[in-house]
């Protein structure tokens, strides 16, 4: 008995074309969506440099005010190593501290974002600022130049100041 030659029907491997196209843009749409929702959560993270900051500052100023008659208005009175500029980077280069204003009764603490760190482009939290006057204290952020009048709350304290 003899049977017929029978064709074997090899099977191919891989991806076509179509498929590996369809594959690259659901990745490109997921990257898309995700990739915004990332640095939103890394530039919230790293607002806690400039949380930090201002509290060394605020204690600093603490102690500086049980010596001295009124608060420190450099942050080389209040030792802490930094340079008589008057300005000094954060510890991870994303922020800018300086003492807006100081007297007897309280001061303005600012963190400015760095041009050209990723902190710049935090919507709303450029800026965060810490206020103390007459034992009241302030906190908020803001996008540029905070323009809140002594003693008086900060705008959207929450969003920037969240922990």
């Amino acid at each position: 008995m003899n049977c017929p030659p029978t064709r074997l029907r090899t099977r191919r491997t891989g991806f076509t074309l179509v498929e590996l196209t369809i594959a690259i843009a659901v990745l490109a749409v997921l990257a898309a969506v995700a990739f915004p929702s990332y640095l939103n959560a890394l530039r919230k993270g790293r607002r806690s440099e400039a949380v930090a900051a201002l509290s060394a500052v605020q204690q600093g100023q603490e102690r500086w005010r049980a010596n001295n008659q009124q608060y420190a208005a450099s942050l080389t009175d209040l030792n802490a190593g930094m340079p008589a500029s008057g300005a000094v980077t954060g510890p991870g280069g994303y922020y800018t501290l300086s003492i807006q204003q100081a007297d007897a009764t309280g001061y303005v603490l600012a963190a400015q974002a760095v041009a050209g760190t990723s902190q710049a482009g935090d919507t709303g939290c450029q800026t965060m600022q810490l206020q103390l006057f007459n034992g009241a204290i302030f906190y908020g952020g803001c996008a540029a130049a905070c323009s809140a009048p002594a003693g008086a709350a900060v705008p959207d304290p929450n969003r920037c100041w969240s922990k």
